[in-house]
């Protein structure tokens, strides 16, 4: 990669972690990454509802949310003709590079951020260059915006090459809330996907360091469940109320009874509750968003089965009434071979890499499950790779940074392997 090419992209980085924006929210994300794609020359764009299976959509903030970032997004200079294209929260793009006859090689990054104040230490770099977040109380603290980068470099390297086939690089809107991944997987736009990679940066691997295959992912289904009971005064007619946020704690503490599985992990998680109104009245609302996990798919189901009945059990229990909804979810997956030893070994002499890994096991989730198994359902191979970064704060903590040298690892680990792959290395 020349500098002027690496400054750009760096330049593309920044300018995306100054604007974080969660899940279907991306309106300058995807102006931006549009922008970018257009001028790398690409075949074929795919925005916002055409890369999309919108009925699929999960976790979509409501219509005052969507309005309010989408203002937003044009008062900082995001293009208004894209941005209208966008509406409803409808975000993310597909870009389709065409170079002649050979197999389609799919490329998924991410592109959202996350609800966390971001830290303004002299020591946090994006604060001290003059990069840091613009949206106080948002940031990218998983390294999606570089994640975004990686995908442009990615196009542009391929375009560069004696690649041959056709690319496919998928901008996908709301990884954090797992909610987008099914929606871009059902959109058709995978079914003639042969060879198909995913990428994170970091996850604890050190900058020089590449994981080659990375497997482990744990099916999960985020859930929320809101009580609805009978108000009436705490001290006067305490008997006459139905009390909801007694339902919610019952349910809480009943979650974490599910017996485990023998055949392998299961999580749960009650993580968001809340309820009632003032001291002296009996709660009439209450809830609780929480989530389950498996190391399998059939386990997360086995773990939700069991969430449903402890909700509707505790709401039967006081007498309340419960609403259960899932807000996200993604299967589990397992990262092909082929894939993984092509990746490791053109990773391998890659510029700046030090130290390539075969496999790894993320022991998170992770919705990039949905893509690689429509993939592997329409007879493809899939891979999730991992290209390492120094960051001095954990993901999801407000001192998140990513080392931009792994950038350039991650566009040229990613473009040999793309190449290989297509020259039928599998």
């Amino acid at each position: 990669m020349d500098a002027a090419t690496r400054e750009r992209l760096v330049a593309l980085r920044r300018d995306l972690h100054r604007h974080p924006e969660p899940a279907w929210c991306e309106f300058y994300t995807t102006a931006r990454v549009v922008e970018a794609c257009e001028r790398v020359g690409v075949d074929e764009l795919h925005v916002g509802p055409d890369a999309l299976a919108t009925d699929d959509r999960m976790a979509v903030p409501d219509d005052d949310t969507l309005a309010e970032w989408r203002d937003r997004a044009l008062d900082e200079g995001a293009d208004e003709s894209i941005v209208s294209r966008l509406e409803g929260g409808k975000t993310g793009a597909i870009a389709v590079l065409e170079c002649g006859d050979g197999p389609t090689v799919g490329l998924r990054v991410d592109i959202d951020a996350l609800h966390i104040t971001e830290s303004t230490d002299d020591d946090h770099h994006p604060a001290s260059a003059g990069f840091r977040s613009e949206h106080e109380g948002y940031m990218h603290a998983c390294g999606h915006d570089g994640h975004a980068t990686i995908g442009v470099g990615v196009l542009e390297a391929v375009a560069d090459s004696d690649f041959e086939g056709t690319l496919k690089v998928l901008f996908q809107p709301a990884e954090e809330r797992v909610g987008g991944g099914q929606a871009m997987a059902e959109s058709g736009h995978l079914d003639d996907v042969d060879y198909f990679y995913a990428v994170h940066l970091g996850l604890d691997h050190p900058t020089g360091e590449v994981v080659a295959g990375v497997g482990g992912f744990l099916a999960v289904s985020h859930m929320l469940a809101e009580f609805e009971g009978e108000p009436s005064h705490a001290g006067a007619h305490p008997e006459q109320g139905r009390n909801a946020v007694q339902a919610m704690a019952t349910a809480v503490q009943n979650l974490y009874a599910i017996p485990r599985h023998d055949d392998g992990a299961t999580r749960v998680n009650a993580g968001h509750v809340g309820g009632g109104s003032a001291t002296n009245v009996i709660p009439e609302e209450a809830f609780v968003e929480g989530e389950v996990r498996g190391e399998t798919t059939e386990l997360m189901e086995y773990m939700k089965e069991k969430a449903d009945r402890v909700l509707r059990s505790a709401a039967e229990m006081h007498e309340c009434d419960v609403t259960i909804s899932t807000e996200g979810e993604a299967p589990s997956a397992e990262s092909d071979q082929a894939l993984v030893d092509v990746f490791a070994e053109d990773a391998g002499s890659v510029e700046g890499v030090e130290n390539v890994v075969e496999r790894d096991a993320l022991g998170g989730s992770e919705d990039a499950t949905y893509l690689m198994r429509r993939v592997q359902q329409t007879g493809g191979l899939a891979c999730f790779v991992c290209i390492g970064t120094d960051h001095p704060g954990g993901h999801h903590t407000s001192t998140f940074d990513v080392d931009e040298t792994s950038l350039d690892v991650g566009i040229d680990s990613l473009s040999r392997a793309i190449c290989s792959v297509a020259a039928d290395r599998p």
